[in-house]
């Protein structure tokens, strides 16, 4: 392990030393290697987890077991004789817990070619000889990327929180329930699948606290996968992702780790096996250490991946796993395309549902933390302390008005979060309907706005006045902030509802990324910051104002501000929007 080194941080900042930081560089020998000369993909977890381990105690200064790990994604293998970087810091501490964010990258001696290999969030819990817990000194970010990532590092907690409810909740929908297992000619029954190991824990599978070394389990968990994937196909399966999962219980030296595996379901093209660490000593009842679900896939020479038979599953128990692999599927795609991807790959309007909300609701709103977290917006104009920037980047143009309000930052943020009331402020929403309220934080609206002419906003809805009225559904996010100095979010990006399909006289317009960020300047001062990825749709209601040929943007926002001190003083219950419109067949 390799001390961490002074990094520079972005232009115009300062060098500094990030203490959490830890790396490993390891070249990959024969003995770690699978039959076709690639790291094992159990080596490398081992490796992750242990570089991780080394940074979370950095940051606590006692010893921490790792308590659960985010789905992660292997884009490439890597060969005998390239190089592993791994590099590891703490993203933010909570109460008793922190998040520790892990990249490993490739290196090719011969070619001095770098590339990604994955990314993963791992959860760290601090671990006292006397027993208890340690509360975990807060951890302050440096760099504009750590700011992003502290902040981010919220959203994907309360992502962890619900994970269980969310498959619990999709497990109960009728269509899973009925889904019927595909017969065909040659399906392999799942039972010819299964694998059962045993692995006695000795001192060098421990930790430096004698218990057994979590990346070691997880290594022994993705050998028996293997070994399940392989007698599927009759080939050598490429392990492509696991899904989050949740360490139950620590296990020690002498203890006896029953390992078992099996193929939960094939699809075309990948398959999902699911594997369960055991541990007992002596007579004692089996304790239940661990569940994952590998996703394995077969390519041919070329790379491709290759058809896979049907799993005849196991009646009851084996029919379950059929079922809830298909479930994980939907999860494991909605969290790849609305998380995982960059931002710029994610579809603008991704169908919504209860089963992904919580990950759209993180990308709504990781999406407007990175885009305000830039700091190369560039000042268009300035009227009287209402500032309109611009920045443009890879081909977006993205636009923010800043100004500052003579209102708490809490109560702007519980006006500015009920969308309804903005048609009250902003001209270019003629009205906003709520559809469904989905909790405390997140709203769908539909958001009508006037047609565009070449003489500015148009006061009828005729297509022939220069252009068809447009419509929006959208999903509001609103996040209070978790520390002091944090800000309060108001997120927005466009979804789509099967209750609320396009419709004739209206076109449907697409939001990429918008919303508010408030930052409290003094108990009765805040600074409002409005964002927006200008899409084709939205473009035309700034570009005059970007050119320089008008200042619309300054009326409109002092209204806004207006606005705000006529509510300063409301009572709470107003702000908040009222019960759900939509109709229950989503639910």
């Amino acid at each position: 392990m390799s001390r961490p080194q002074d990094e520079m941080a972005e232009e115009g900042e300062e060098v500094f030393r990030n203490l959490t930081e830890v790396k490993k560089s390891q070249i990959v020998m024969p003995c770690h290697a699978n039959h076709r000369q690639e790291l094992s993909v159990g080596q490398l977890l081992k490796w992750m987890d242990s570089t991780a381990c080394l940074s979370a105690e950095r940051h606590a200064g006692c010893p921490c077991v790792t308590a659960s790990v985010d789905d992660i994604h292997f884009e490439h293998t890597i060969g005998v004789g390239q190089v592993v970087n791994i590099k590891a810091k703490v993203n933010r501490a909570f109460n008793t817990s922190m998040e520790v964010g892990i990249v490993v990258n490739c290196e090719d001696l011969f070619s001095d070619s770098h590339w990604r290999v994955c990314q993963a969030f791992a959860t760290f819990v601090t671990q006292r000889t006397t027993g208890g817990k340690v509360q975990l000194r807060p951890l302050v970010p440096r760099t504009q990327e750590e700011q992003v990532e502290h902040s981010l590092a919220a959203e994907r907690r309360r992502m962890r929180l619900v994970h269980a409810d969310i498959m619990k909740d999709l497990l109960t929908n009728r269509a899973f329930q009925q889904v019927e297992v595909q017969e065909a000619e040659k399906a392999v029954p799942a039972e010819r699948t299964q694998v059962e190991s045993v692995e006695l824990v000795l001192p060098p599978h421990a930790n430096h606290q004698v218990n057994t070394f979590g990346g070691q389990i997880m290594a022994w968990m993705e050998n028996v996968a293997t070994i399940a994937a392989s007698r599927l196909c009759n080939a050598h399966p490429t392990l492509r992702s696991i899904d989050m999962f949740h360490f139950r219980g620590p296990s020690q030296v002498g203890d006896r780790l029953v390992l078992k595996a099996i193929v939960n379901n094939a699809f075309k093209n990948s398959m999902e096996v699911g594997v369960c660490a055991e541990a007992y000593q002596g007579e004692e009842p089996l304790r239940h250490i661990n569940s994952a679900f590998m996703i394995f896939e077969v390519c041919d020479r070329d790379g491709k991946p290759c058809t896979l038979p049907k799993i005849q599953p196991e009646p009851l128990e084996g029919r379950r796993r059929y079922q809830e692999a298909i479930a994980r599927k939907k999860i494991r795609l909605d969290r790849k395309y609305i998380i995982s991807c960059k931002q710029t790959e994610v579809p603008l309007s991704v169908p919504w549902d209860l089963s992904n909300q919580v990950y759209l609701s993180y990308n709504n709103v990781s999406a407007l933390k990175m885009l305000a977290a830039r700091n190369n917006w560039v000042l268009n104009s300035e009227k009287n302390k209402v500032s309109l920037y611009t920045l443009e980047q890879k081909q977006v143009l993205s636009f923010k008005i800043e100004f500052e309000a003579d209102v708490p930052a809490e109560r702007a943020f519980m006006v500015l979060s009920d969308l309804s009331k903005r048609v009250e402020w902003d001209p270019n929403y003629e009205r906003c309907e709520l559809i469904h309220r989905v909790d405390d934080d997140d709203f769908l609206y539909r958001v009508v706005t006037p047609s565009i002419c070449q003489g500015g906003v148009s006061s009828s809805p005729s297509v022939n006045q220069g252009g068809m009225v447009q419509d929006f559904i959208l999903l509001a996010s609103r996040r209070p902030p978790c520390d002091s100095g944090d800000p309060y979010v108001i997120a927005l990006r466009s979804v789509t509802l099967p209750t609320h399909p396009p419709t004739e006289g209206y076109n449907r317009g697409e939001v990429l990324c918008a919303g508010f960020s408030i930052m409290e300047v003094s108990n009765t001062v805040s600074k409002i910051s409005y964002f927006n990825q200008a899409s084709p749709e939205v473009l035309p209601y700034i570009s005059t104002d970007i050119a320089g040929l008008s200042s619309s943007f300054y009326g409109t926002f002092c209204t806004c501000s207006t606005f705000l001190q006529d509510n300063r003083d409301n009572p709470t219950p107003k702000d908040q929007p009222p019960s759900s419109t939509l109709n229950s067949t989503l639910l």
